[in-house]
């Protein structure tokens, strides 16, 4: 309903109490209504998967709108992030959150910082879900409260056409709520604790949950050696525990991201089961790496397998994991995306070693071969040291087309020294048009950057620090920080605000009316960054 609807339809109820709820403003009521939109994290979840389903389509039709996300690992540094964009672009459209288990494990655990091996608290992934949207709904409290204090102004003033303006914002209001793509990292356990995990996460809001193939009690950060994958089958468990938890939950078209780590995953701690020759598990078993015996040679506690007539024995570890034959990422990468998609998943991560749209592309080829709708959300890591990495590729380019690299030492293409010359400049262009170029060639529909808020906050503590306990001392925040807070318009310059006095402040006066003690009277310091 609009603003004037839910006050119409609240003065009904009031008026129906025989005056004993005279006391309330029906106003007051739609006010309140209209900043508390979602009542549930799954209202929240509900509302954010059909966006995220409206926008798969809309890449389908056209791989421009793709979308993309910056990981959070905190509510406030999430709805800074929102406000921004509301800020800067006008709209939330295609712009989403991405909650990584890695920044979670580093900053969120109650061990204190940990390595992305699903060691943390598993509950605080919800926790955090649950945290991030409480900040969102808020900043579309704070928005609305200040709209609200426009039109109380308007009509004061008795400016009847700032009235319909303000009156249109409220009824147009877009919220800060946005999809967020959550990690359940390889699901904490067996396919029960996915389901169970699961389910809380889609309690707390998420709409879209990440999983990747790796074992649960050996998982590794994408971005480390030591990583081991499991067969399919079982990998498709916690394919449908997760879909099963959307659907109890009555989320229908919540999204499943299935990630295959295989690329730099090179053992396995199990050997597949297989029925029949050409099955999944004889596919999965097919690139181990083994040896050809004769039973003769079978020794104690060797474990072997038959391929085409003939025996066959794994190669080993000392841990009890086997081996892939070396080359055969790529290869089972693909076969890991199509099964994946063939038993209800809805999007792709496939985890690369670097930024490589052809590389991307030619796995991508392959699986769209067999499923032509195929889509990636895909890591623009961190882990990536995007500078050397583009230019790298750009001299490996200028190199193939015959021109003159000798200016250039490639293994130094990091360095300062090259930041003026030609290559660099084709390197930083390259960089800038990644996402857009490699949404239209490499199917990839959702952009995320995993961990860019925990270097942010390194590097601007880093450089405060620096200031304000050397020379410059309290100019060191002053020029650093404030004085850009305001000529920028960062809301949070006034942080009792956003931390919600003034909407404390209408939620007093609504209960105590004339003799409410408010906060943002005169003498409230706030004041002096009105201008």
């Amino acid at each position: 309903m609009s603003y004037q609807d839910t006050i119409r339809s609240t003065s009904e109820l009031i008026a129906s109490k025989g005056g004993t709820w005279d006391g309330i403003s029906p106003e007051a009521v739609a006010r309140m209504r209209l900043q508390n939109r979602f009542r549930t994290g799954l209202d929240i979840a509900r509302y954010t998967a059909k966006i995220m389903r409206e926008d798969m389509a809309a890449y389908d039709a056209d791989p421009e709108n793709y979308t993309q996300s910056l990981g959070c690992w905190h509510g406030f540094i999430a709805q800074q992030k929102l406000i921004s964009i509301k800020k800067h672009f006008g709209t939330t459209k295609r712009r989403y959150i991405y909650l990584s288990g890695w920044m979670v494990a580093a900053l969120r655990s109650e061990f204190g910082p940990l390595p992305d091996q699903s060691m943390h608290e598993k509950t605080t992934v919800p926790e955090l879900i649950e945290e991030i949207y409480t900040f969102l709904r808020q900043a579309d409290a704070r928005e609305l409260g200040g709209l609200f204090r426009e039109l109380d102004a308007a009509r004061a003033a008795g400016d009847l056409a700032k009235q319909k303006e303000v009156q249109s914002k409220i009824d147009n209001f877009e919220t800060h709520v946005v999809p967020i793509i959550a990690d359940i990292d390889a699901g904490f356990g067996n396919a029960e604790a996915t389901y169970l995990l699961a389910k809380k996460m889609i309690e707390a809001g998420a709409c879209a949950l990440q999983i990747e193939n790796q074992v649960s009690d050996e998982k590794q950060c994408g971005h480390q050696d030591g990583k081991v994958t499991v067969p399919h089958e079982d990998f498709v468990q916690k394919i449908r525990a997760l879909r099963y938890a959307f659907m109890e939950m009555g989320v229908e078209d919540g999204v499943i991201v299935a990630r295959t780590d295989s690329l730099g995953a090179g053992l396995t701690k199990q050997i597949a089961f297989s029925k029949e020759p050409g099955d999944i598990g004889d596919q999965y078993n097919s690139f181990l790496d083994c040896d050809e015996v004769d039973a003769s040679e079978v020794g104690n506690g060797d474990v072997l397998i038959t391929r085409n007539g003939k025996l066959l024995r794994p190669k080993r570890l000392p841990s009890n994991l086997y081996q892939f034959r070396p080359g055969t990422g790529a290869d089972r990468c693909v076969l890991d995306c199509i099964n994946a998609l063939n038993n209800g998943a809805d999007l792709l991560w496939i985890e690369t070693e670097k930024p490589h749209i052809e590389q991307i592309a030619s796995m991508v080829d392959r699986i769209r071969e067999v499923i032509p709708n195929a889509k990636l959300a895909y890591n623009n890591s961190p882990s990536f040291n995007w500078t050397l990495n583009f230019r790298q590729q750009v001299y490996d380019a200028m190199k193939a087309q015959g021109k003159d690299v000798s200016a250039y030492d490639r293994a130094r293409l990091m360095s300062a020294d090259y930041d003026g010359t030609d290559l660099a400049t084709e390197a930083d262009e390259r960089i800038r048009t990644f996402q857009r170029d490699a949404a239209k060639r490499a199917g990839i529909f959702h952009h995320l950057i995993t961990l860019p808020t925990y270097h942010t906050a390194a590097l601007s503590t880093d450089n405060l620090a620096k200031e304000y306990f050397g020379d410059q001392g309290m100019l060191g925040y002053v020029a650093g920080v404030q004085r850009k807070e305001i000529r920028q318009g960062i809301a949070c310059v006034k942080h009792q605000n956003m931390a919600g006095s003034d909407m404390g402040d209408d939620h007093k006066e609504y209960f105590a009316g004339e003799a409410a003690l408010k906060a943002g009277g005169t003498h409230n310091t706030m004041n002096q960054f009105a201008a």
